[in-house]
């Protein structure tokens, strides 16, 4: 993958990749310290680095959606979009409701020319919207 993104193969470059595609939506920290079981000595630059370089490759897609933290998966080239969990930041992968990128063609595009469009579903998950309706029962 990355020799046909003309990227290096570097260690850290390798175990980046592996883990962002072992941990979908992970932040920084979580690939840093994923990244460290594998090159116990990589640097925060180093991963920072390989971060930015698999992501201008288009091998790595970041997001960061309003008031989280950037995080990263190894899906991308598709249409799809984002569910996140209001209360405990969960974040899923939703697929576009239309099919393919519709989304790209605006009604206005004011002169631009558009190359990508981003979608986030805001709601509660599983966990906390079941917690939640517990937590009111239990008021009434």
């Amino acid at each position: 993958m990355l020799r046909g993104a003309a990227l290096r193969v570097t260690r850290p470059r390798v175990a980046v990749l592996s883990a962002v595609h072992a941990h979908p939506h992970a932040d920084t920290d979580s690939i840093i310290d994923a990244v460290r079981r594998d090159v116990p000595k990589v640097s925060h630059q180093a991963v920072y680095d390989s971060l930015r370089a698999l992501t201008a490759a288009g091998l790595v897609r970041r997001i960061q959606p309003s008031g989280s933290v950037a995080r990263y998966e190894a899906r991308v080239g598709d249409n799809h979009h984002h569910i996140v969990c209001r209360s405990c930041g969960a974040i899923a992968d939703a697929d576009c409701a239309v099919g393919e990128a519709p989304c790209l063609t605006a009604p206005d595009d004011s002169g631009f020319t558009i190359d990508e469009a981003e979608v986030i579903y805001w709601g509660l998950c599983p966990g906390c919207s079941t917690a939640q309706s517990s937590s009111s029962a239990n008021l009434a």
